[in-house]
């Protein structure tokens, strides 16, 4: 078995007790240390295993051109963005290559906005715990769609005392015991079965757990994406060849995305499916629904809508017949611009449990949605229509027929 090493990244000229301090922590419990230095602005606290000038090289640039501290756009937000790129290089090369097994880094705003893209660009899988005093605020422009784990910092990272020495030390331990068991996760997560992606939300479960038992039970493995922002992380997935297969079964990251509502996934859903060669069923699932907050947080502007109180948390609100005729057309051109194989199934009595008899939007006219789809559709994509709401088991057994043989049509 390789001898288990933590990559430990960061600033050792501004942060260098601190870096000296963990990494003595973790040698302590006989795991190796492998240290980068990303410091720009003055000698490194202790001797690294990789220089900043290194770090500085991979992004195209001299370390020299930040000596004079720079004010502006060319100092300080430079060396972030640069020393950022190269440390992403120097990682990925490090961990391509087995010779280390986790990373970890200690940041305050600007530390923190360098070292997250870089620990971003390793794999999903790949312990990176990020200690930081911005871990407490919206950790989501750091984390993105990574399995990036953030540490709240409590204190300021600057000298040692009795609070930064537990929160430290604990960061330690944690990045030397995924060390420890990396080599271990990675065989247990080796697939043995094709990785099917599908889209979930709580209005569509049922149909989704229906889906998930036919695939799981014909020789396929299953993630759910729940579709709160999460569409993003599926996305990238997709694009990185992570996933063999999609059912698009739940799609209100849509009209979120255009509406600025809280699930939005701040990119176009869907795309990767079209830069990709993969089979591809899809749902209209709760594509006529927008979310909020609780009810004081929805704006003016869509006051008027008609609403449902999700939870006491969260607003659901309708799409309008133009906005459905939009969403209609949107998912339509996409299907077609998808290169993999590709069906469409549409359930004519409710796209979501919002729309089942007894519910608040039971009876909504959303034949815009079907239409404009149909009307905007290949010829040549198979669309199935059933008379039943979503989540009845019947269309969701129809679902998984059409992607199985969507999967058996694939190229080899």
């Amino acid at each position: 078995m390789t001898e288990a090493t933590v990559c430990i990244a960061g600033t050792l000229d501004t942060k260098g007790t601190e870096y000296k301090y963990v990494k003595e922590c973790i040698e302590e419990l006989g795991v190796k240390v492998l240290v980068v230095n990303t410091g720009t602005i003055g000698e490194p606290y202790f001797e690294p295993d990789i220089p900043a000038t290194e770090v500085a090289a991979k992004a195209g640039i001299d370390l020299a051109y930040f000596a004079d501290r720079k004010e502006g756009a060319e100092g300080r937000p430079l060396a972030i963005t640069k020393m950022g790129e190269g440390l992403a290089k120097v990682l990925v090369e490090l961990q391509e290559a087995g010779k280390i097994h986790a990373v970890l880094g200690l940041g305050g705003t600007g530390g923190t906005d360098m070292l997250s893209p870089a620990f971003r660009a390793l794999p999903i899988g790949f312990p990176k715990l990020l200690v930081s005093t911005m871990a407490s605020n919206n950790t989501k422009p750091y984390v993105g769609n990574s399995d990036m784990a953030m540490m709240y910092a409590v204190t300021d990272i600057g000298g040692l005392n009795q609070i930064s020495l537990m929160i430290l030390s604990n960061a330690a331990h944690m990045a030397a015991g995924a060390a420890q068991g990396y080599e271990a996760t990675v065989q247990r997560a080796k697939a043995s079965k094709p990785l099917i992606a599908i889209t979930q939300w709580g209005v569509t479960t049922p149909g989704v757990e229906r889906i998930r038992w036919n695939l799981e039970n014909n020789g396929f493995e299953v993630v759910a994406f729940h579709a709160v922002g999460e569409g993003a992380g599926m996305e990238e997935l997709i694009d990185k060849g992570v996933i063999a297969g999609l059912i698009d079964f739940s799609l209100p990251e849509i009209l979120n995305h255009w509406n600025g509502g809280i699930f939005d996934p701040l990119i176009d859903r869907m795309e990767a499916a079209v830069r990709n060669n993969i089979p591809l069923v899809v749902v209209p699932g709760a594509l006529e629904a927008f979310n909020f907050g609780a009810p004081p947080t929805i704006p003016a502007a869509y006051q008027d809508r008609n609403i449902i109180l999700h939870n006491p948390n969260i607003t659901s609100l309708l799409a309008t017949p133009e906005e459905m005729v939009k969403l209609g057309k949107y998912v339509a051109e996409h299907v077609n611009a998808s290169p993999g194989p590709k069906a469409v199934a549409i359930p004519l009595k409710g796209l979501d449990n919002y729309m089942k008899e007894g519910n608040q939007w039971h009876g909504v006219d959303y034949s815009p949605i079907v239409n404009s789809i149909k009307e905007n559709l290949d010829p040549a994509v198979e669309v199935v229509e059933m008379d039943t709401i979503i989540n009845d088991p019947a269309f969701a057994d129809k679902v998984y027929e059409l992607f199985a043989a969507r999967w058996a049509a694939r190229q080899q």
